[in-house]
């Protein structure tokens, strides 16, 4: 039979989800940095602004002897005849001594408010790096801001698209009529925060076959994996099994040994492998020559163990790295 080409909606909303996902993940992380980043130039900030108030106060110092020297000088001109001795050259010791003390005393005072006019400066500088700082910390963080949130408002759509997709090709509908959220791409790296065989049942996302399920990627790869082998065989896939609890993962060690990983250590206890039946159980059928063929393009592929180690040829896994279909 002759087999027709991918469902391009499907594979296009599925490709689209994952790449809204990453941009998403990469925005939110630039966003966190550059959060970071502003904390940073706060702390920078309160410095600026510490050391501003630490100028104002010795600018405040300093202009205070400055004004009384002035005031001084503009009550109590020099000995008691003012400067008129030392004009008619009539200055005794004592005259030239206070018009010795009087130059000293304004040449200090001329030195405070150059000091004084140099801290003006610095403390205008200061005040303008600390505003410019602050402005460009809250424009930085409102862009990134709502970058993050036009990504979340597409991604959340395009979702909601692959999800309508999903249950017009057989996902099942959960008891209060809402199809399966869980099926969001996004909650796929989630759960892999659990531990194995421990992933609620809120995190799965079923597959077309009732009963199973998966990890939202796996599943969406699966469905459509599953529409080419249907268009080509003529029914869907038949599955065995799918993601295990480590309460089955021990049942199926201590009743099938050596033909079940250790419980806590299956990739069925991730949500990324299935066994199949329907003839892939059967190595060198149809359907397992089939599934060598096309699995990969889809992200599944039969582990090199499951050839010899043990021999289990109805056992696939799924690997993001490998879902290369374009």
């Amino acid at each position: 039979m002759r087999e027709k080409p991918d469902p391009g909606s499907l594979t296009a909303l599925r490709k689209e989800a994952e790449q809204s996902a990453k941009e998403l993940e990469d925005a939110t992380k630039a966003l966190e940095k550059r959060r970071s980043d502003i904390a940073a130039s706060e702390k920078q900030l309160k410095t600026k602004l510490a050391t501003l108030q630490e100028l104002e106060r010795r600018v405040a110092v300093m202009r205070a002897p400055v004004a009384q020297t002035a005031e001084l000088l503009y009550e109590q001109p020099v000995m008691a005849d003012g400067i008129v001795p030392f004009l008619s050259g009539q200055a005794d010791r004592s005259t030239l001594r206070a018009m010795s003390d009087v130059t000293q005393i304004v040449s200090v005072r001329q030195k405070a408010v150059e000091q004084t006019s140099a801290l003006y400066t610095q403390a205008e500088q200061l005040a303008a790096e600390a505003q410019e700082l602050r402005a460009g910390n809250l424009l930085a963080e409102a862009q990134l801001a709502a970058e993050v949130d036009t990504l979340r408002q597409r991604s959340d759509k395009i979702v909601k698209s692959l999800t309508a997709a999903l249950v017009k090709l057989g996902i099942k509908i959960d008891k209060v009529g809402r199809a399966a959220l869980s099926c969001n791409p996004l909650r796929a790296a989630t759960a892999g925060d659990y531990p194995n065989g421990l992933i609620p049942k809120n995190m799965l996302c079923p597959l077309q076959q009732k009963g199973f399920s998966l990890r939202a990627d796996a599943t969406i790869a699966f469905v459509s994996l599953n529409e080419a082998y249907r268009r080509h065989f003529g029914k869907s896939m038949c599955v065995t099994d799918a993601y295990r609890s480590l309460a089955e993962q021990q049942s199926v060690y201590y009743r099938r040994p050596g033909f079940a990983a250790v419980p806590g250590r299956s990739n069925h206890g991730l949500g990324l492998a299935v066994d199949l039946c329907g003839g892939v159980e059967r190595a060198g059928s149809p359907q397992f020559v089939w599934m060598e063929k096309n699995s990969k393009r889809y992200g599944w592929f039969h582990p090199s163990w499951a050839y010899s180690s043990p021999f289990e040829p109805w056992h696939w896994e799924y690997d993001p790295k490998n879902d290369t279909l374009l």
